[in-house]
């Protein structure tokens, strides 16, 4: 006799707030109904573990799938444990209620991986199903259930015939509408496709019979038109043990790259691949790759961060961003835990404990993998630096320099003594033993940055310059301030600071600067506001002229800002214009300024001009500056 039951009010408001929001991929209802099978089996091969005379051995257990287009069906089988009628009441009558749970406490299960539970996951499939039919038998007992359900409005409980223990599981789809085609779900393909990409490595066969079409025999000749047939066989749909679950002594590097490739679509092989099993506050096994090459869209919004995340071998989501840090956001792979709940949901994951436990192991994994690649195989590191260098130096500015700490050593930049990129590290063990600082040219380029005027009296004491050509790396530089307590400072910074030896050096161009006050006073003023003051340089060697910043910003940092979209009022550097007194063509400024007070301001603007163009700076009216150099040449 069909007994009519209402779900708690508890229940119909979950029920109705799981089908609305929790879950927005509407295909995973087939994963749970799969874990919930693997669940039931568990349950049954430890029962058949301690009971011998079941006969039942690993290999007898399955999960079989079957579709019917005409009915709009899907049945899902399994050789389970089955369910009591209580055991229906408290698993299926209650939402989020877990048997898997009271199973493993009851039997002291603890060498029992169970993965799926009946609760919010197995009424997923409300999702896809106007109608869902549980029938049911328990293991050891005689009678068979049938549990039956058109949602919210409750469910029914009946005997019913079911000659051996197991649960069916039959959905009957929802109509067809203009955004959502349910019927598809009936395809061949699709379930194919489904259990691959969810359910691939639960540790039962996964079944399903499939049709295929062949040739008939003796026909297809020159004499005998072809002719086809087709033949049904039960086939095992996934592959049920996971790579990441094998001994690295069983597996190659070529192993390792198929999987990669085939999984995450890349046709390279990868830079980079670390398997590793983790136990301690949280225990799971991971996979992670360093892609050789970045995708497309990595530098867009469009890309989607994140590791595959599986409970068990089941995967819960295909991209868990908050596994993993953005500057590390390029590494690619999975982690499965054991320790997870099957039915965490994107909004408790930031406040899973678990979760930030192994989000905190993988970031300190990623960067001991790095920092051993950096160490033992430099040119597949400069590889990596190529690549991906750039997003580790947003990490560094990202936040306001909190994760400087972890990346800081990771960094390379360009070497005005070695020609290539060096660590900071490398820099500092060949500083000069006197030298205060780390010195850096930044330019839209290094033949830019090498060239730069401001480098010269560097250069000539023998001094290293990192060269720093994209636009991250100054602000990158001034989150750091600092490294092995050597502070950063620009060439293009007022004062170099290069010890005691520039003394003299600097005592004479003090007193220069003194006896041509009026003269320095006078450019200055020429150009209207354009720098903060004129003075002479004790940097320039055969240059006539650069220009220096004071204060944060730098004349790159400029250029950086304007560029901008929307960046309102433009950022602008306090410049300072450098003469050098030593050049012909100090001499020629001031004979101008004592005979000719009219010229200079021509003067001083094709030399400001002309200081710009060094830096790469355009200018704002490139005509006039034409006509300024035709005026004084003729």
């Amino acid at each position: 006799m069909s007994e009519h039951k209402e779900f708690k009010a508890e229940s119909k408001r979950l029920l109705d707030l799981m089908i609305n929001s929790i879950y927005t991929h509407k295909e995973i209802f087939l994963r749970e109904l799969i874990s919930n099978g693997s669940d039931a089996i568990d349950k049954m091969y430890f029962k058949s573990l301690t009971d011998t005379s079941l006969g039942l051995s690993k290999s007898d257990f399955y999960i079989r799938i079957d579709t019917d287009k005409e009915a709009k069906t899907i049945t899902i089988t399994d050789n389970g444990i089955g369910m009591t009628e209580a055991e229906l009441e408290n698993n299926l009558g209650v939402i989020a209620q877990s048997g898997s749970l009271a199973f493993k406490k009851d039997n002291n299960a603890e060498d029992i991986d169970i993965i799926g539970q009946f609760g919010v996951g197995f009424y997923s499939a409300f999702m896809v199903s106007k109608k869902v039919e549980v029938k049911t038998k328990a293991y050891g007992s005689d009678t068979a259930y049938l549990w039956t359900s058109e949602g919210v409005d409750g469910y029914n409980i009946e005997e019913c015939d079911k000659d051996s223990f197991g649960t069916i599981i039959t959905l009957t789809l929802k109509d067809d509408t203009e955004d959502e085609k349910y019927t598809d779900f009936c395809e061949s393909w699709k379930i194919r496709s489904l259990v691959k990409k969810y359910s691939d490595y639960i540790r039962y066969p996964i079944k399903m019979e499939n049709t295929h079409r062949h040739l008939k025999d003796g026909t297809g000749t020159d004499e005998i038109p072809a002719e086809y047939e087709e033949h049904t066989e039960l086939e095992t749909l996934n592959s049920m043990i996971p790579i990441w679950r094998k001994n690295k002594s069983e597996l190659t590097a070529e192993d390792y790259n198929n999987y990669y490739k085939e999984h995450f679509f890349d046709y390279v092989d990868p830079l980079l691949y670390v398997h590793k099993k983790t136990e301690g506050v949280v225990s799971y096994d991971s996979l992670l790759y360093i892609p050789a090459k970045a995708p497309m869209d990595y530098y867009s919004k469009d890309f989607e961060k994140g590791l595959q995340l599986y409970s068990s071998g089941v995967m819960i989501m295909e991209h868990c961003k908050e596994l993993l840090p953005d500057y590390f956001s390029f590494v690619r792979g999975l982690v499965d835990s054991q320790d997870l709940s099957l039915n965490i949901s994107r909004e408790t994951l930031q406040q899973d404990r678990q979760v930030k436990a192994i989000a905190k192991s993988i970031e300190k994994s990623v960067k001991a993998e790095l920092k051993k690649l950096l160490e033992n195989d430099r040119e597949k590191y400069e590889e990596f630096w190529k690549t991906f260098g750039l997003q580790i130096k947003f990490g560094v500015y990202n936040g306001y320099g909190m994760n400087k700490e972890t990346l800081q050593d990771l960094l390379l930049f360009y070497s005005s003594f070695e020609k290539k990129f060096v660590s900071l590290d490398e820099y500092i063990e060949r500083c000069k033993e006197d030298q205060k600082y780390i010195y850096y040219a930044a330019a839209d380029s290094l033949a830019r940055a090498d060239a730069l005027p401001q480098t010269e009296t560097l250069k000539d004491k023998g001094i290293e310059i990192l060269y720093l050509t994209e636009n991250v790396d100054e602000f990158t530089i001034q989150m750091l301030r600092e490294y092995k307590e050597k502070q950063f400072k620009s060439v293009s910074s007022g004062d170099l600071e290069l010890g005691e030896t520039d003394t003299a050096k600097a005592e004479e161009t003090k007193k220069l600067e003194t006896d041509n006050k009026a003269l320095l006073e006078a450019v200055t003023e020429a150009l209207s506001g354009k720098v903060k003051e004129t003075k002479l340089s004790e940097k320039l060697k055969s240059h006539p002229v650069c220009i220096s910043n004071d204060g944060q910003i730098s004349l790159e940092m400029e250029k950086t800002f304007a560029k901008m979209p929307e960046s309102g009022e433009a950022v602008k550097a306090e410049k300072i214009l450098e003469l050098n007194p030593d050049h012909p063509i100090f001499a020629k400024l001031k004979n101008v300024f004592e005979t000719d007070k009219a010229k200079l301001s021509d003067y001083a603007n094709v030399l400001y001009s002309q200081a710009l163009l060094v830096e790469g700076v355009p200018l704002e009216d490139p005509l006039a500056y034409s006509d300024l150099v035709c005026k004084i040449m003729l």
